[in-house]
């Protein structure tokens, strides 16, 4: 009896020892539930189209549905929030923009460690902002439009997207790097910027490079350059801030996948793979090209990278520029 009762222990020690796969059922294969993709936007605007054609493919691919949930508010601090809280198993994926590197130093009371909370995945989709001007502007040149507010002190304004936008930011670098006052005037987005360009009453103005492009390409704006290292082929003819003689006032306005921190790594790589082949196909990359978007998804580790830069290049911007912090 001694003897069967030591062999029974001897085998259920064994047992334990064995890998997972042999000591008993494997585990399920990821994914085998729905996945949520986190946009902290409203739905319809730039984020939320990126991460609806990215479902679908998933989706279709998966076998699982994979959907999208616009967790709105405080520019996107409450979506992001709500990640960084999830588990750490790639079933809450956040979609987010540039906001996400810009909130931290913006806003007094972040619920978010964008280093600490977050796993990077890749940034799928990338576009530029564009200097933009009334036709009625006597200047066809970054340096003449320098030139032209420095010779007119308090006469000109600049129009952004909003407060901690990128091209808010873009137009503060231009200000602090060659001493300008040109006074911020925030518009809630894209088309109220070129609705009141178009009537006469906004004269300059920094702006996502989608919301502008056809409007640039049509004549009714003048461009002055794309604020990206290389032009745009939305708008090839517009310099590079570089080529027009202002160099270092590039701004990236990105739109970028993250998981929270503890994912599992073979996750996070499934998740960089599947995207990286969504935006080959040839129907996202058209739709996405034609938005004026540059689809070059980078590492987890690139990504990572990038936001390390940009958070430091934006919190010195924010102070420079004494940008009251929202509380």
């Amino acid at each position: 009896m001694k003897l069967v009762r030591r062999e029974f222990l001897r085998l259920a020690g064994l047992g334990a020892a064995l890998p997972w796969s042999y000591a008993t059922t494997a585990a399920p294969a990821y994914p085998d539930k729905t996945v949520r993709l986190i946009v902290p936007f409203a739905a319809g605007g730039p984020t939320d189209i990126v991460a609806r054609l990215i479902a679908q493919k998933l989706s279709e691919s998966w076998g699982q549905q994979v959907f999208v949930e616009n967790v709105v508010g405080a520019s996107g601090n409450i979506g992001t929030r709500t990640v960084a809280r999830a588990a750490p198993d790639g079933y809450t994926v956040l979609v987010t923009t540039s906001g996400f590197v810009v909130n931290p130093t913006l806003y007094a009371n972040i619920p978010y460690d964008p280093i600490k909370d977050f796993a990077p995945i890749t940034i799928p989709a990338a576009s530029c902002n564009v200097l933009i001007v009334h036709p009625s502007v006597p200047a066809t040149t970054v340096k003449e439009l320098v030139a032209l507010v420095k010779a007119n002190p308090g006469k000109y304004s600049f129009a952004s997207a909003g407060v901690g936008q990128t091209s808010h930011l873009a137009g503060e670098l231009l200000n602090i790097s060659y001493g300008l006052d040109l006074a911020h005037v925030p518009f809630n987005g894209g088309a109220p910027i070129m609705n009141s360009m178009m009537g006469g009453h906004t004269l300059i103005a920094y702006l996502g490079l989608p919301s502008a492009a056809a409007y640039i390409r049509d004549g009714r704006v003048r461009a002055l350059a794309v604020t990206s290292r290389k032009r745009s082929p939305a708008v090839p003819d517009v310099p590079t801030v570089a080529e027009a003689g202002v160099p270092e006032q590039e701004t990236v306005f990105f739109q970028g996948i993250l998981v929270p921190a503890g994912t599992p790594r073979e996750i996070v790589d499934r998740w960089h793979a599947e995207v990286v082949r969504i935006v080959a196909l040839p129907d996202v990359k058209e739709r996405l090209t034609a938005a004026s978007y540059e689809l070059e998804p980078n590492t987890p580790e690139q990504f990572a990278a990038l936001i390390r830069t940009e958070m430091d290049k934006w919190a010195k911007v924010i102070r420079d520029a004494k940008i009251a912090r929202i509380e």
